[in-house]
């Protein structure tokens, strides 16, 4: 699966850098508001609020942007929109299983440009359940390598619910249940190491491996997905070739 691991990661080191920089801001601010609301204003209460500031603050986000969002999530400033959750399910080239989740305040836009997506870079939308039992919910902290050891972070976050520590280039990345996400990442920052990013993310438990010109086509529909800004993350099951993503 090296293949699939390092479009994760670079997906993750692309993004601070991305041309998209606007858009990408736009849907950080709307993942604090959605946790403001669900858990409260407070961060020291609210795990998931606290990971999604800390997201932000690394992509640069000013820091008045993420106090709207949080008054305006929390209920404390006006001007707030009611984001419905969806999560769409399809098949893109090569058989790839592909999770789409949506934060949105138009569930029949989300759904046109969702399927338009698809059917426009031979992919096809699927029955709810027929992909979703592909893929299972993780908690993934990434941290930057420096001097750091394999070891020095395994035991840093046995005792927080870590399941297994992966090297990945330059990082490493350490794998949780998703409810356990927070707390490897306060288990890290205990011990006096810097943490990159903390998130969840849908794992598949299998992936199909693609030549390099399904493997194009499944990466631009993925990135046809991102493009919209009711999309808040794109999951796929498939695996490509180191050379092709070094060659994109």
């Amino acid at each position: 699966m090296s293949g699939h691991s390092k479009w994760a990661t670079t997906k993750h080191k692309k993004a601070v850098v991305d041309a998209k920089r606007g858009k990408l801001f736009a849907k950080m601010i709307k993942n604090i508001e959605v946790a403001a609301r669900t858990g409260g204003g407070d961060m020291a209460g609210n795990p998931t609020l606290f990971d999604a500031v800390s997201k932000a603050k690394k992509s640069s986000v000013p820091n008045d942007n993420i106090d709207r969002a949080i008054k305006r999530g929390s209920g404390a400033e006006a001007g707030g929109v009611n984001y419905d959750s969806i999560t769409y399910e399809g098949y893109g080239p090569g058989g790839t299983a592909i999770l789409v989740e949506c934060l949105t305040d138009n569930r029949n836009r989300a759904a046109s440009e969702v399927r338009v997506a698809f059917s426009r870079n031979g992919g096809n939308l699927a029955d709810p359940g027929s992909v979703a039992y592909l893929f299972a919910r993780k908690g993934i902290v990434l941290v930057p390598k420096g001097a750091l050891t394999e070891d020095d972070v395994l035991l840093a976050v046995l005792d927080a619910g870590a399941e297994e520590v992966n090297d990945r280039d330059d990082m490493f990345e350490v794998v949780s249940e998703a409810t356990d996400t927070h707390a490897v990442r306060v288990a890290l920052e205990a011990a006096g190491i810097a943490v990159e990013s903390a998130d969840i993310e849908f794992r598949a438990s299998m992936t199909v491996e693609l030549d390099d010109d399904n493997g194009r086509k499944v990466l631009k529909l993925v990135d046809t997905l991102e493009d919209s800004d009711d999309v808040q993350n794109v999951w796929a099951n498939f695996d490509v070739s180191d050379e092709l993503l070094e060659s994109l």
